[in-house]
């Protein structure tokens, strides 16, 4: 006689499921994407010198991950072969940060919906727009869902306190030393301190390329420029006039 296999509705593994992925998420330090007038700023909480949280993936698009690396740096590097080979069929103008963005809530719906376990992860896909664009701020949750965000976006442990912060002292006219600034002092909190080797800070700086101009918008700032931009109030270093 065969012993009747233990039953778990689909409504309780599907929240047991959403509870793991939030535990290992909220582990992670939070991020913060951000538009300035210029550009997109991207600031992550990471000490680590050699592990990226936020990296390029095409031209115009960057890519943020909290949560745990390994995973999130394996969509990073998919987002890159995706960008890649769409830019090389067709036109580097056709790849855009709304097709990326549905490609990886594919990606993530799958393995919440059917692999043994939930990617324990939660990114953000971003793209500046040049030529009157509007900016794309994509966030995209464990399960798949795909929230399109507007001027500010936080992911991370602490995601909820951090926007709160933000949108205190959020302005669109922010240039990008201020904007690296406020994201600073928004992942710090009012009982933390926060330094530039503490942060991961790269820009999306939103100018038109041409024949004598670089194509590509992504510049990651080194510890020195964002320990200059965290030190004072200028913002040669930040707003691109340094090479």
């Amino acid at each position: 006689m065969s012993m009747p296999g233990l039953y778990v509705s689909p409504e309780q593994l599907m929240q047991d499921r959403a509870d793991y992925a939030r535990k290992g998420i909220a582990r992670g330090r939070s991020l913060v994407t951000l538009e300035y007038d210029g550009g997109i700023a991207l600031v992550a909480e990471n000490a680590s010198a050699t592990l990226r949280k936020v990296s390029e993936i095409y031209d115009r698009i960057a890519f943020g991950g909290v949560g745990r690396y390994i995973e999130f740096d394996q969509l990073r590097i998919a987002g890159v072969r995706h960008a890649e080979l769409k830019g090389y069929q067709y036109s580097r103008s056709d790849v855009e940060a709304r097709s990326l963005a549905n490609q990886y809530a594919q990606m993530l719906g799958q393995f919440f919906t059917h692999e043994l376990k939930p990617l324990e992860v939660e990114i953000v896909v971003v793209e500046v727009g040049i030529g009157g664009e509007a900016n794309q701020l994509y966030r995209i949750q464990y399960d798949g869902t795909v929230m399109d965000e507007e001027a500010y976006c936080c992911i991370g442990g602490d995601a909820d306190a951090v926007r709160e912060r933000v949108a205190e002292g959020y302005d669109p006219s922010l240039d990008a030393s201020a904007a690296i600034r406020l994201a600073s002092e928004s992942l710090a909190g009012p009982e933390r301190d926060i330094t530039a080797a503490d942060l991961e800070v790269a820009l999306l700086d939103a100018i038109v390329p041409d024949a004598s101009h670089r194509r590509r918008c992504f510049r990651r700032l080194d510890d020195t420029e964002v320990e200059v931009v965290l030190g004072d109030g200028a913002a040669s270093t930040a707003d691109g006039s340094a090479s």
